[in-house]
């Protein structure tokens, strides 16, 4: 209302001005019609009058005020605001924990791999010194194809010495600029899954690289065991564990780029020699190698013959070293690769096992460490045909060099890969020594569970307090309940290490998913090499608990998952029929997703759709035949 008021006011005194001699005459100048002099109450006008000298003033106040500046204004936090806070923190590690101890254990993500500083900055120097048009122009020929784009495959060979001098620095260049990231993260995953699964006794200080290339062997391994470091600090070669590194290789041009990379780093103790191969006095005694890495990735494929793979797989087996890793492209070739290495380093350590002779050695036979659950023959590989590939893939987060010299703009790359790690000696048993069943019940049940159980017993307290209505009988009943402890299974392991030993021995017989799980609303289904060398397929669904069914939805490919099925668990078999490109449905998704990229075809396309106009057209005149047979 006081608004209205004010506004009718000042319509009063604008027209006053206008009207009254008083105020102003300006309007009857320039009217040409007389205005009507209007007679007002003295008191109105001395109002009137009043309000147009102080809007005047107020318009002239407020246009010589400057602007005020922000002032700072102390905030006051209120009483809970830090327990608020110790809220958010305490839900976000109560969500980090949701899945259960077994299956975070079980779970191989280590996130997109980072090249250490120390490296980019080697790999940056060895570009600024080269011809960043032509280093474009030598990866695109070495490592980009039209049909299926940037490869990772080096197997470059050259005409003659000369050609080979002349074009092996450029080259090494190119490999290092897009390659050697790639190699780096394949290799530094799976030996960061072996160190997870093997545990902190075991730390290799020795390591014997065949096909060492320009290095991303070395690199992956002095990153991967290193010493204690604080949170802050970031791992660099001098605070590795490695103390001796052997680099067998015969392609120079490689090993010269890989010498580069090193020389302006710094090393610490690392002692690191290169030979074009392996010699008698570079083995190792079994009773020494427990400290010692035989690795080998991705150079399986540039040997060429079976009798040439085969005789280099035994040079690693008689190298002495106590675990040996075979990393290869996760391609058909590849895959076969790595399944017959597998096949014969398994024989030979049978062969171990059934010699006489060899009863006095200390570590006899061999076992598979990953990703296999089992030491049988692999239930993917057939001899004759490979239709299906154990393999796995790991993301890279791409370099500023990788993206400059590929022209590419995603910040990522992903590289698949096959592997095999065996270690001598016989497969951990299922309970280790000193560690009971009630210990190794617990790793199945995270918050999940816990919280599962609380509302169950929950609902429980509501039961019992609706039935019992004797109010004595009740106090002695919730006095009873609350002194019940809590069933173990649903506590914490109040000794971790305990818990993980148990999960580390568990580990070695649980079910490895070689593909991608299908996530479905009301069930989870599996496919996953068991450890009876098969290939099982598992269903996880939600009746069978909330813990599990969690723990399958986070699943991922490559996992290896510690929850039994409910049901008994399918076996598939892979088809070997000729001409059949897919196992009997192992690993298939909602129908149409497995067809690859680029298998349309708008040939097949134009011919379905003539096949169904010619159909179309051969009804019409069947019916149209009928209804004149029956109009006669």
């Amino acid at each position: 209302m006081l608004r209205g008021t004010s506004a009718t006011l000042r319509v009063l005194a604008h027209s006053i001005r206008h009207v009254s001699s008083p105020f102003s005459t300006s309007a009857v100048a320039a009217s040409t019609q007389p205005n009507v002099a209007l007679d007002l109450d003295p008191t109105l006008k001395a109002l009137l009058q009043d309000i147009d000298i102080s809007l005047t003033s107020h318009k002239h106040i407020m246009a010589k005020i400057p602007p005020r500046e922000l002032e700072p204004v102390a905030i006051e936090h209120p009483e809970g605001a830090e327990d608020a806070e110790g809220f958010v923190e305490d839900h976000s590690e109560r969500n980090e924990y949701r899945k259960s101890p077994a299956a975070r254990f079980g779970s191989q993500k280590i996130g997109a791999v980072v090249i250490p500083t120390e490296l980019q900055k080697s790999i940056t120097a060895l570009i600024d010194a080269s011809d960043k048009v032509q280093l474009h122009s030598d990866a695109t020929r070495l490592f980009f194809h039209e049909s299926e784009g940037w490869d990772h495959s080096y197997n470059v060979k050259y005409r003659s010495r000369k050609q080979g001098a002349r074009h092996s620095d450029r080259d090494g260049t190119a490999f290092a600029s897009v390659v050697f990231p790639a190699h780096y993260s394949a290799i530094f995953a799976v030996l960061q899954h072996i160190k997870h699964r093997l545990g902190p006794q075991w730390n290799a200080q020795r390591v014997i690289d065949w096909g060492s290339g320009a290095g991303s062997g070395l690199w992956a391994s002095m990153n991967t065991f290193q010493k204690p470091l604080s949170a802050s600090e970031e791992p660099r070669l001098s605070t590795s564990n490695i103390f001796t590194y052997l680099g067998i290789d015969k392609r120079d041009g490689l090993v010269a780029i890989g010498k580069r990379l090193l020389r302006d780093t710094d090393l610490g103790a690392l002692s690191a020699t290169w030979q074009r191969s392996f010699r008698e006095d570079d083995k190792i005694k079994r009773s020494e190698g427990l400290d010692t890495l035989a690795l080998s990735a991705f150079m399986l494929s540039t040997l060429q013959t079976p009798l040439a793979r085969k005789k280099f797989v035994k040079e690693l087996w008689e190298s002495g070293a106590h675990t040996i890793v075979l990393i290869d492209h996760k391609t058909k070739a590849g895959f076969q690769n790595i399944a017959e290495a597998r096949e014969y380093l398994l024989e030979m350590g049978r062969k171990e096992l059934n010699d006489p002779e060899t009863s006095d050695w200390p570590v006899r036979g061999a076992h598979v460490v990953a990703p296999c659950p089992h030491d049988g023959s692999c239930p993917l590989y057939f001899e004759k045909s490979v239709s299906l590939v154990c393999g796995f893939s790991q993301r890279l987060q791409r370099p500023s060099f990788v993206r400059l010299t590929k022209h590419a703009r995603e910040g990522h790359e992903d590289i698949e890969y096959s592997y095999v790690a065996i270690q001598r000696g016989p497969r951990p048993s299922m309970v280790g020594e000193g560690i009971s069943t009630q210990v190794r019940s617990v790793g199945r049940v995270g918050a999940i569970g816990r919280e599962e159980a609380e509302q169950i017993r929950l609902k429980e307290e509501r039961v019992t307090k609706e039935l019992v209505l004797d109010a004595d009988h009740v106090e002695t009943r919730y006095e009873a309940e609350a002194t019940d402890p809590i069933p173990s299974e649903i506590l914490p392991a109040e000794n971790s290490e305990e818990v993980e030993a148990a999960l580390r021995n568990e580990a070695f017989h649980w079910p490895r998913l070689v593909f991608p799980p299908l996530k479905k609303s009301g069930h989870i289904i599996i496919d996953a090499c068991t450890a009876e060398g098969k290939i099982m397929r598992l269903t996880i669904p939600k009746s069978q608990g909330k813990q599990p069914f969690y723990d399958a939805r986070k699943s991922s490919w490559g996992d290896i998952f510690p929850h039994p099925p409910k049901n008994r668990p399918q076996e598939k078999f892979q088809s070997t029929r000729e001409g059949v490109s897919r196992g009997d449905d192992i690993g298939k998704r909602a129908k149409g997703r497995d067809h690859p990229k680029g298998e349309k075809s708008y040939s097949k396309a134009e011919e379905a759709l003539k096949e169904r106009k010619r159909t179309s057209r051969r009804d019409r005149a069947v019916q149209k035949d009928h209804f004149t047979l029956l109009a006669e």
